[in-house]
């Protein structure tokens, strides 16, 4: 089985989690910039995030066999930050770099006029560079939060078919497959969907450009969650072409509009070359 996790915030993670996916089948994965916990207080501190996605973290997974890719934005949370929005003007600079597959993680926290605003510029990036954009629905007030984001995608100059509309669940499925976008699901182990209501929406709404991931961000979260949904999927009757669809050619189709996946992958091999001197192990070799 062959697994390509579209969202996981590998940055919260360990080298084990990193094993652990190996072992369950995860090839190749997508890590989006988002908020850390603590409140970024420059755009400074975003840079040295960003250049972290682009070096040590594609290292570490490559020393696992795992093929990293990111998004890179001004996340909603920190667009309502003043301080923080300076990011918007450096990110072209950022956008042109090869892992990069798409503008992300952007959309709505509080759905206030900054999100409105860094929003809307960030589709204009994602539409200036040829990137898709990976779009993050809000925690409360879901639907009305999704009908805001799809007013806006519909003033943009991004078409439908290159938006990924994520974190969604049972009251937002429809208005977002409807809308032409891309469907993506967090599976967590106690909040957002889990891999059983997952199965459920699969069996209702097809297993066309739907995305599932595991997020997998600092709180209470699971790098697995992929492949638990894979195995769910086998026990409810679907087969392993449908879980090859939604776990590994969906996400493949959805990035690969950037033209930047690079998914040739080499055994897991901790003694490869140093990234800027360093290396995942710790004492003598």
């Amino acid at each position: 089985m062959r697994i390509f996790d579209p969202h996981i915030h590998m940055t919260s993670r360990t080298t084990d989690d990193y094993q652990a996916m190996h072992d369950a089948g995860v090839r190749a994965l997508v890590e989006p910039s988002f908020w850390l916990g603590q409140p970024r207080t420059s755009p400074a501190s975003f840079f040295d995030y960003f250049d972290a996605l682009l070096g040590w973290e594609p290292f570490r997974a490559s020393q696992y066999g795992i093929a990293h890719h990111c998004t890179l934005a001004l996340n909603p949370k920190e667009a309502n930050d003043p301080r923080c929005t300076p990011v918007l003007d450096a990110l072209p600079r950022y956008l042109v770099k090869d892992s990069v597959v798409a503008v992300g993680e952007i959309g709505y926290d509080s759905m206030t006029p900054a999100e409105d605003h860094a929003l809307a510029a960030q589709l204009q990036l994602a539409a200036d560079h040829g990137l898709p954009a990976l779009v993050h629905t809000p925690h409360r007030d879901k639907l009305a939060g999704l009908h805001r984001t799809l007013d806006v995608i519909r003033e943009s100059h991004l078409p439908p078919e290159h938006v990924l509309l994520d974190h969604l669940n049972e009251t937002t499925v429809k208005a977002a497959t409807d809308s032409g976008c891309w469907a993506g699901f967090s599976i967590y182990p106690d909040t957002k969907m889990d891999e059983d209501r997952m199965v459920t929406i699969l069996r209702n709404h097809g297993t066309e450009k739907i995305l599932v991931n595991s997020a997998a961000d600092w709180g209470k979260s699971d790098p697995l969650k992929t492949r638990k949904v894979a195995d769910a999927m086998l026990k409810a009757g679907f087969t392993e072409d449908d879980v090859d669809q939604v776990l590994w050619r969906n996400p493949v189709a959805f990035y690969g509009r950037s033209g930047r996946l690079q998914l040739d992958t080499a055994e897991p091999d901790q003694r490869r070359p140093l990234h800027e001197g360093n290396s995942i192990l710790r004492g003598g070799e």
